[in-house]
């Protein structure tokens, strides 16, 4: 059963508008979450916002965004006030531009949520601004206030819904030529490449969601269970061998590495 969507509003694409409803692509609920305890009691410890100066808590209806303009000094700004600049996207995704799907890259995506058609009049609307997307190859950039912040979004066909991206704000994204423009591009030895390449090859597999598992998560679980039975939580997993600071031949190295991979198999 699909979860309930999060969001609702309307899609608009000049005087083309349909209603749309749209739910997180990604999901925390089977996350591990703990509670923080006072040991000596047992009972869950909450926490509250304290004055920084009086020491004394403060009241929700007293807390306010502050922006610093100076040490000590605050420009105070109501929820009201923040929520008021974007309303004009709070339920309406319209769609003004249009970008080749290349050449937006994958540093600017954020989080994916999946975007379906809310009523059956809309469906033919919907399908229709999703298959023209398809067909030219381009993605639609909006605006939308989620998570209490207008976003710059994207709208990517897939399948037979849309898959709206969150993009990053300018200011988050920074310039890869800082960090790589330095690195020198060596010429690499012909026996080495292919050697690594022999590696490559080995260890190919189909994409499976498997591989992007917690087996951190799967530690948890385990000493969770046996702490409710009141077993004796399971054995500590051993440690890696510490790495050798040494520096090896590669070529020996790769020799080494794909000896162990034949064995491996």
């Amino acid at each position: 059963m699909a979860p309930r969507s999060f969001w609702k509003g309307y899609l608009k694409l000049s005087l083309v508008t349909c209603p749309v409803a749209m739910t997180p692509a990604i999901s925390q609920e089977d996350k591990v979450r703990f509670r923080t305890l006072n040991a000596k009691t047992g009972n869950p410890v909450t926490s509250r916002y304290v004055d920084a100066v009086t020491g004394k808590p403060v009241a929700e209806d007293d807390e306010v965004k502050g922006y610093p303009r100076g040490e000590d000094d605050y420009v105070m700004l109501e929820d009201d006030e923040i929520e008021a600049v974007a309303l004009e996207s709070t339920r309406t995704i319209d769609i003004e531009t249009f970008v080749p799907r290349e050449t937006i890259e994958w540093i600017w995506y954020d989080t994916p949520h999946f975007l379906v058609p809310n009523d059956r009049v809309g469906e033919e609307a919907f399908s229709v601004i999703r298959e023209a997307m398809a067909s030219t190859g381009t993605v639609g950039i909006s605006r939308v206030v989620l998570y209490r912040r207008e976003r710059a979004v994207m709208l990517e066909p897939r399948d037979k819904g849309i898959v709206l991206w969150t993009l990053r704000y300018g200011d988050e994204v920074r310039a890869e030529k800082d960090y790589f423009e330095g690195l020198k591009t060596e010429k690499q030895q012909p026996k080495a490449l292919a050697l690594v390449k022999t590696l490559i090859k080995e260890r190919t597999r189909p994409w499976s969601p498997e591989m992007a598992a917690d087996p951190v998560q799967d530690r948890l679980l385990d000493i969770i269970a046996a702490k409710k039975k009141g077993r004796k939580r399971p054995a500590k997993a051993k440690a890696p061998p510490p790495t050798s600071g040494n520096v090896i031949n590669i070529m020996d190295a790769l020799r080494k590495s794909i000896k162990a991979e034949g064995k491996g198999k």
